[in-house]
């Protein structure tokens, strides 16, 4: 009756790489396809416009991993000098249903949602996309740029963000790290004309003012939206050939809370691309959004990952019950 606690520090120390969980997830959405998971909405409180605490649990019986994720996002944070997106997550025995560990969910959350990105951009994407959009600059930005460095073979970046040195730290960092020329542009249009793969990362607004227009996205583009529709128009998510997300169900709950005003009904989701029971891009010159949400069967495998390779590194702190 002892959980283990990690501290972020310690879930980045386990050495859990961007490869390892793209397989994890590629495994977890093939249960996911096959209606062998559980995950109900996101239940939640908002203590600020635009802020949000939520508890994101998951069970995924075939990984042995089952918890919650109790995490927030708070826009103001990042005046503070605070991260946007911070919170834990408990794993417990899928036997037992006792807790086993309790972890900082930040590092997580990161590498999860970077890591559904590229799995969806493997069925819906162009297979032979080299260049990259990033708009705004943050924690996802970087994640999610990881995570398509280790699907495509990245040759070109232009960053974009409202503070103009979020984006020049952007292009040091990532530069550096992948061996990339990462171009700082001034405008959002500019980070996503004439690409073939745009991430858009920005906070989640309930009532968003987006400018993303349907012109600006060449033929053959893939866009992965991470801020609901706070880049996205209705008009350009029209425009495209297909929409998509990761949880149809999770979409609609948000549409119901007054979310995605005017955005159309997804085509498909990404358990059931990677299933195949939804086709993936059918024509080269297909334009494809996904919006993805970030769902609680992301966290869990992941966390089973972080889990072990603690354990057997020696790392956390044990708590009495």
């Amino acid at each position: 009756m002892e959980l283990v606690h990690l501290s972020r520090a310690e879930v980045e120390r386990a050495g859990v790489g961007m490869r390892d969980v793209l397989a994890a997830l590629e495994a977890m959405f093939v249960e996911k396809g096959a209606g062998r998971v559980e995950m109900p909405p996101k239940p939640g409180v908002h203590p600020a416009p635009d802020a949000f605490i939520h508890a994101m649990p998951a069970h995924v019986p075939a990984l042995g991993a089952t918890g919650v994720k109790w995490v927030s996002g708070f826009p103001g944070n990042v005046a503070r000098g605070l991260p946007y997106i911070s919170g834990l997550l408990i794993l417990n025995d899928p036997a037992t249903g006792i807790p086993t560990c309790v972890m900082d969910a930040t590092w997580i959350t990161a590498v999860r949602t970077g890591a559904a990105t590229a799995i969806a951009a493997r069925r819906l994407a162009r297979a032979e996309s080299r260049t990259l959009g990033v708009v705004a600059c943050g924690v996802q930005g970087r994640s999610n740029l990881a995570a398509l460095a280790c699907v495509f073979a990245l040759e070109r970046v232009r960053a974009f963000d409202v503070r103009r040195e979020a984006a020049e730290a952007f292009a040091r960092e990532v530069g550096e790290r992948h061996g990339l020329t990462v171009e700082v542009v001034d405008t959002p249009r500019a980070a996503v004309e004439g690409l073939d793969l745009v991430v858009t990362s920005g906070p989640i607004l309930k009532h968003p003012r987006p400018v993303i227009e349907p012109d600006w996205l060449a033929p053959g583009t893939f866009l992965c939206a991470l801020d609901f529709d706070s880049y996205v128009t209705g008009a350009a998510f029209r425009a495209v050939d297909r929409l998509t997300t990761d949880d149809l169900g999770q979409m609609e709950h948000y549409r119901a809370l007054g979310y995605f005003a005017d955005t159309p009904r997804a085509d498909c989701d990404l358990g059931q691309l990677v299933c195949g029971t939804a086709p993936g891009r059918a024509r080269e010159d297909e334009r494809i959004v996904a919006v993805q949400l970030g769902l609680a069967l992301e966290d869990m495998p992941v966390a089973v990952l972080v889990r072990d390779r603690a354990r057997a590194l020696g790392l956390g702190t044990r708590l009495e019950l």
